[in-house]
C-alpha cells in the first residue's frame, strides 16, 4: 500500500490530474554517466524520464534530489515528477519498472503536495563510501568498492574525519574547475567503521573486509564525498595525520586535499526531508 494526500493508494485507486509523484530509486551506475542527464551517454534520469514518457503520452521531467557522478550508486535517490495519466500508484511502479533497463528500479512511490520539490525540499543526503581490504580483489565486488590491500587505523580516520563535520569552506574538496556560487557546505555527521561484506561476496573473510564511510550533510559539492575519501584514507595509511586535514580544510586549495577516490565505491543511501 502506498500513501499519499488524502489516504491510501491501491490497486483501484487513481491518481488525480497532474499528480506530483515522488519516487524513491535504486540504480547500480555503473553503465551510466550519472544521474543528470548528459550531452552523450546514457543517464538516469533519461531512461526514467523516457519509460515515464511513453506511459504518460507526452515528455515527462523527473527532478533529481542530487546528481550522482558516472558510476555512482544509489540506493535511495529521490525525484518527483508530474503526470496526467490516470493510473493507480502501484500500477506506475510496475508499468515503470517493467520498461527500465535491469539496472534501474523504482522502490516506491507515493502522492505529496503540489509544491514538493525533490532537491529544493531536501534538508540532507546521506552517502556511503566501501573500501573494500584484501590481498585479492573480489571480482564480485569490484563495481560496488574501491579496492585497498593496506590495512587502515580507521579510529585515526574518524577521528580526522571529526574535524570536517559541522559548517566549512569546502573548497579544497570539489572538483577542481567546478563553478559554484558558494563552496560552504555543512556536515552533520561523519563516520568511519569496519564491517564484513558476509557471504554476499566470500564463503570465508578473507575477500570481505571492508571500511565503510558514511557522511550525512545539507549539500555537497561536486566530487566532495569522494575527496574525503581519499584524504581520510591518507590518514588511514599513515601518510597523513589531523594536521593535513585542517591545513587542506582552511586552505580552500584542492591542491591540499587527497586524491579523488573512484566513483563505484560510493552509494547514495537516502535523502531527507524532515
Amino acid at each position: 500500500m502506498f500513501q499519499g494526500q488524502g489516504g491510501a493508494f491501491g490497486s483501484k485507486t487513481a491518481c488525480s490530474v497532474m499528480s506530483n509523484l515522488k519516487l524513491k530509486i535504486a540504480y547500480d551506475g555503473t553503465s551510466y554517466v550519472g544521474w543528470q542527464r548528459q550531452a552523450t551517454g546514457s543517464s538516469v534520469q533519461g531512461c526514467v524520464e523516457a519509460v515515464l514518457g511513453e506511459i504518460e503520452g507526452s515528455s515527462v521531467i523527473a527532478v533529481g534530489a542530487g546528481r550522482t557522478d558516472a558510476g555512482v550508486h544509489a540506493l535511495g535517490q529521490v525525484a518527483n515528477v508530474r503526470l496526467r495519466r490516470r493510473m493507480a500508484v502501484g500500477s506506475v511502479i510496475r508499468a515503470v519498472n517493467s520498461r527500465l533497463p535491469k539496472d534501474i528500479r523504482v522502490v516506491d512511490a507515493e502522492i505529496v503536495q503540489d509544491s514538493f520539490h525533490a532537491r529544493f525540499d531536501a534538508t540532507a543526503k546521506v552517502y556511503r563510501y566501501r573500501l573494500i581490504h584484501g590481498e585479492v580483489m573480489n571480482p564480485f565486488a569490484r563495481r560496488y568498492g574501491w579496492w585497498q590491500r593496506a590495512e587502515f587505523d580507521t579510529e585515526r580516520m574518524n577521528e580526522a574525519g571529526q574535524l570536517l563535520v559541522g559548517e566549512h569552506d569546502f573548497a579544497s574538496f570539489q572538483a577542481a574547475g567546478s563553478s559554484t556560487d558558494t563552496t560552504v557546505r555543512r556536515l552533520f555527521s561523519l563516520s568511519v567503521t569496519r564491517a564484513q561484506a558476509g557471504q554476499l561476496w566470500s564463503e570465508d573473510d578473507e575477500l570481505g573486509d571492508m571500511t565503510i564511510i558514511e557522511v550525512r550533510g545539507s549539500g555537497f559539492l561536486r566530487h566532495m564525498v569522494r575527496v574525503i575519501v581519499g584524504s581520510l584514507v591518507q590518514v588511514g595509511v599513515g601518510r597523513w595525520d589531523n594536521t593535513d586535514i585542517e591545513r587542506a580544510l582552511v586552505a580552500c586549495d584542492r591542491a591540499l586535499a587527497g586524491p579523488t577516490a573512484p566513483p563505484q565505491g560510493l552509494f547514495l543511501m537516502r535523502v531527507d526531508y524532515e
